[in-house]
């Protein structure tokens, strides 16, 4: 974790801010299909998808690893295999998974392996995480059009294309945190280098 977020996160603990981490979120409901990516910071990646028409919800939480009920505090230390992540509920008759996929890959850095940005370790990897047979020949294609693309000069794309496996929500003071602690996001953000290093690669930042 950069010491930017670790001092977020700590005054945030002081003021009594955390929270019981839920169980596994349950399957989508009639007519809604799920969408599970990792981009680092899950703060980052929650306010491209959350008023994107035809998205339903947006949750940040963990996935990819192998202890049940993970804490944030475990999450950052390393160790559990997860990545900080977010679930997306979404309508495919309003929104595709090909657009939630276009809108994943324009907020992350693909070229570079454990880390995203100003975080660094296993657990800020950007990965997408499918959910159906169909999304998993959609990732791997998009995947596969980026490594064909100029701008990446034949460099490896490490953001990992894995079923999806059980999704823990975060702490309650965790979701939505781009509007809750608005300053301290954008201070995060900022710092991080996050906006830059994007209009370096994509060639303009994303709207967030």
């Amino acid at each position: 974790m950069s010491l930017t977020k670790s001092l977020v996160c700590a005054s945030l603990l002081l003021l009594g801010a955390l929270a019981a981490v839920a169980a596994p979120t349950p399957p989508a409901a009639a007519g809604l299909e799920k969408a599970t990516f990792a981009g680092g910071c899950f703060w980052c990646m929650e306010p491209p998808f959350i008023d994107l028409p035809g998205v339903s919800s947006v949750t940040v939480g963990y996935t990819g690893g192998n202890k049940t009920n993970p804490t944030y505090e475990q999450v950052s230390d390393g160790g559990t295999g997860h990545a900080e992540a977010i679930e997306i509920l979404f309508d495919p008759a309003k929104v595709s998974y090909a657009k939630l996929l276009d809108i994943f890959w324009h907020n992350v850095d693909p070229t570079v392996k454990d880390r995203q940005f100003c975080d660094g370790g296993n657990q800020y990897r950007s990965g997408i995480y499918t959910h159906s047979p169909e999304q998993r020949r959609a990732a791997d294609e998009s995947k596969a059009a980026l490594e064909r693309d100029q701008r990446f000069a034949g460099k490896p794309l490490y953001t990992e294309v894995v079923a999806a496996g059980p999704f823990y929500p975060a702490e309650e003071y965790h979701q939505h945190y781009f509007r809750k602690n608005a300053t301290q996001y954008k201070f995060y953000r900022w710092n991080c280098g996050r906006d830059q290093r994007l209009a370096k690669i994509w060639g303009a930042a994303p709207q967030h």
